[in-house]
C-alpha cells in the first residue's frame, strides 16, 4: 500500500500547483481593495468635489480633500490599497499637485482592466497594452500643451488659481495665488543649459497662525520666528541690527547624568553663585563686546538655554534675545540671514554676525512674533504667514497654499500649460479610442479600455458639479472628435462644456503627465501580483 500512498501525494500536490482559480482570485482581491480607495476620495475630485472630516485617534478633527492628506490619515490594511496610498504620496513627492485625479485614474484603469482580465486576455498582455496607450496619451497631451514664458506672471497666477479651485479655501484664491507665485519667482534659480528654472521648496517657509481670516496672509521677503523674544524688558524694536546665532548655551554648565554636587556649606553656596554670575557675565561681555544686539539661541535639550540671569544681563546692554530656534529651522535661518551658527563662544566675533535692517516683535490677538526684514547678506528665500479663524483653517489654507507653490514650481521646472476640467484626458482618450481601431489583436482591446478609463476624470467632475455625467461625457467626446483644438472640458461653473483656455482654466503639464505615468505603472504592478505570500515573523 506505501507506494499508493506517495503516489495519492504526488497527485495531491500537483493539483495544489494546477489550481488555476488562486491567481485570478488573488488578482480581483488586489483590484477591488484598490477600487474601494480610489472610490472613496473619488467624491473630492474638482471644483465641486465634497471634503472628508477626518478624525484621528486622539480626537482631532481635519477638514480637507487633498488626496494625499486624505490617504495618509486613512487606516488601509489590505497590501494592494496600500499600493495606491504611496502613488498618491509618490504624486506629492513629484508634483505636489493632483493627488487625487492620479487615485481615481488608477481606480478606472483597474476596473477597465478587471473587464479585459474576464475577457480571457491574459495580464501581461493587459499591462504591455496600457504602457503602450500610455505612450500614446502623454504624446497627445503634450502636443496640446502651450509653452509658457516664466517672465509671464499672469500665466503661473492662471495656474495657481485653478488649483486652488478646487479646494476648501477656494473663494481666497485671488490672495493665495498672487502669494504662490510671488514667493516662487523669489527663489527660483534659472537652469543655465536648458529650459526651466530649480526651485526648492523648503526656501518657502509657511508659518501658521490663528488670529484673523486667511485673507490676511502676507507674504514677508525676510525671516518670521514665529514666538516671542525672551526679554522681560529689553528691546522690542531695533533698527539696524547686528545678529548672532549661536548653539551653545548661555547658563551655569551641568554635570552630566549620573553625577551630583553636594554643597555642605553656605560658603561653598556663595562660591558656586558667584562663579555661575562670573560665567555669565564672561559670555554676556562678549557678546557686547562683538556689537551684538539681536542675539538667536538653538533649543537645547540638555539644559535650559537662557539662565533668568542672562535674560537680565542681555536686557541692561540693550540686546534682544530670541531663544528656542527648532534644530531643523538652523538651515533656513541661516540661508535667510545669510550667517553662519556660532558653536563656541570664541568664534563669536563681529564678523560672525550679519547686518538686518529691522527686526522687531509684533504683537497681536493670537500671540507675538518677530519678523527680520532687509536681510542684505541673505539667500533665495521668504516667509509666507497663514492666517485662519482655528486651527483647522489655518492647516486646510496652508495645504492647498503647498498645492498652488507646487503647481507653480510644476510649470517652473516644465514650462508648459494645459487646458483644465478634464480636456488632456478627454483628448487622449479620443485619440487612443481612434489608435485602437487600427491596432492589431489584444492592443486592440487594451488601448481601447485605457481610452474609456481616463474618462473617468471629466466624467467624476460632471457627477461632483451635479450635471449629467453620461450627457457631459458624449458632449465632450463630440467636441474632441470635431477637432476643438483640444481645449474643450467641464465648464462646471456653467454646466457645460467649453472651450477652457478662455476661461483662464490652466493646469501645469507635469501635473497630468506625471499623475498619467505613475498610475499606469501602479496598474501595472498590481495585475503582475497573482498571489500574497506572509512572512514568517
Amino acid at each position: 500500500m506505501a507506494p499508493k500512498a506517495g503516489g495519492d501525494a504526488i497527485k495531491a500536490n500537483s493539483s495544489v500547483y494546477k489550481d488555476k482559480s488562486k491567481p485570478t482570485d488573488i488578482r480581483l482581491s488586489n483590484i477591488n481593495a484598490a477600487k474601494a480607495v480610489a472610490d472613496a476620495i473619488r467624491t473630492s475630485l474638482g471644483p465641486r468635489g465634497m471634503d472628508k472630516m477626518i478624525q484621528a485617534a486622539n480626537g482631532e478633527v481635519t477638514i480637507t480633500n487633498d488626496g494625499a492628506t486624505i490617504l495618509k490619515q486613512m487606516s488601509v490594511i489590505h497590501p494592494a490599497a496600500k499600493m495606491l496610498v504611496e502613488l498618491s504620496r509618490a504624486q506629492d513627492i513629484e508634483a505636489g499637485d493632483g493627488t487625487t485625479s492620479v487615485v481615481v485614474i488608477a481606480g478606472a484603469l483597474l476596473d477597465s482592466a478587471e473587464k479585459l482580465l474576464q475577457k480571457g486576455i491574459h495580464p501581461t498582455v493587459i499591462s504591455d497594452g496600457f504602457q503602450k496607450a500610455l505612450q500614446l496619451a502623454l504624446q497627445v497631451v503634450e502636443n496640446m500643451s502651450t509653452p509658457v514664458d516664466l517672465n509671464n506672471e499672469d500665466a503661473l497666477l492662471k495656474a495657481a488659481a485653478t488649483s486652488l479651485n478646487s479646494k476648501v479655501v477656494s473663494q481666497h484664491s485671488t490672495i493665495l495665488a498672487p502669494i504662490a507665485v510671488q514667493a516662487i519667482r523669489a527663489v527660483m534659480e534659472p537652469i543655465v543649459s536648458g529650459v526651466g528654472a530649480r526651485v526648492d521648496l523648503r526656501d518657502v517657509k509657511v508659518i501658521e497662525r490663528i488670529g484673523g481670516t486667511v485673507e490676511d496672509a502676507e507674504l514677508i521677503q525676510g525671516l518670521v520666528i514665529p514666538h516671542r523674544a525672551a526679554n522681560v524688558n529689553g528691546p522690542h524694536r531695533i533698527e539696524k541690527a547686528k545678529v548672532g546665532l549661536i548653539q551653545f548655551c548661555i547658563s551655569p554648565p551641568k554635570t552630566d547624568m549620573d553625577h551630583n554636587v553636594i554643597v555642605s556649606d553656605y560658603a561653598a553656596m556663595d562660591r558656586v553663585l558667584k562663579e555661575e554670575r562670573q560665567y555669565i557675565l564672561n559670555i554676556v561681555k562678549q557678546i557686547k563686546k562683538a556689537g551684538c544686539n539681536v542675539l538667536l539661541v538653538q533649543k537645547s535639550i540638555l539644559r535650559d538655554a537662557l539662565s533668568d540671569l542672562a535674560v537680565h544681563f542681555l536686557d541692561k546692554i540693550k540686546t534682544m534675545v530670541i531663544k528656542d530656534i527648532e534644530r531643523e529651522d538652523i538651515e533656513f535661518v541661516c540661508k535667510t540671514l545669510g550667517c553662519r551658527p556660532i558653536a563656541s563662544l570664541d568664534h563669536f566675533t563681529a564678523e560672525n554676525l550679519v547686518n538686518v535692517d529691522l527686526v522687531e516683535e509684533i504683537n497681536e490677538p493670537g500671540g507675538k512674533y518677530i519678523k527680520m526684514t532687509g536681510c542684505g547678506q541673505g539667500g533665495r528665500t521668504v516667509s509666507v504667514l497663514v492666517r485662519g479663524s482655528s486651527g483647522a483653517v489655518v492647516a486646510e489654507a496652508a495645504r492647498s497654499l503647498h498645492d498652488a507653490l507646487c503647481a507653480v514650481r510644476c510649470v517652473a521646472r516644465r514650462p508648459a500649460l494645459l487646458a483644465g476640467g478634464g480636456a488632456p484626458e478627454a483628448a487622449a482618450a479620443a485619440s487612443l479610442a481612434r489608435a485602437s481601431l487600427a491596432a492589431p489583436g489584444a492592443d486592440h482591446y487594451c488601448l481601447r479600455a485605457y481610452a474609456d478609463a481616463l474618462e473617468v476624470i471629466p466624467s467624476t467632475l460632471a457627477e461632483n458639479a451635479g450635471l449629467n455625467p453620461i450627457e457631459t461625457v458624449t458632449e465632450l467626446r463630440a467636441a474632441h472628435a470635431a477637432g476643438a483644438g483640444g481645449g474643450a472640458g467641464v465648464n462646471v461653473r456653467r454646466g457645460r462644456v467649453t472651450d477652457m483656455r478662455t476661461e483662464h482654466v490652466l493646469q501645469p503639464l507635469h501635473v497630468t503627465a506625471s499623475a498619467l505615468a505613475l498610475a499606469t505603472e501602479t496598474v501595472r504592478a498590481i495585475l503582475k501580483i497573482d498571489d500574497i505570500i506572509n512572512t514568517m515573523n
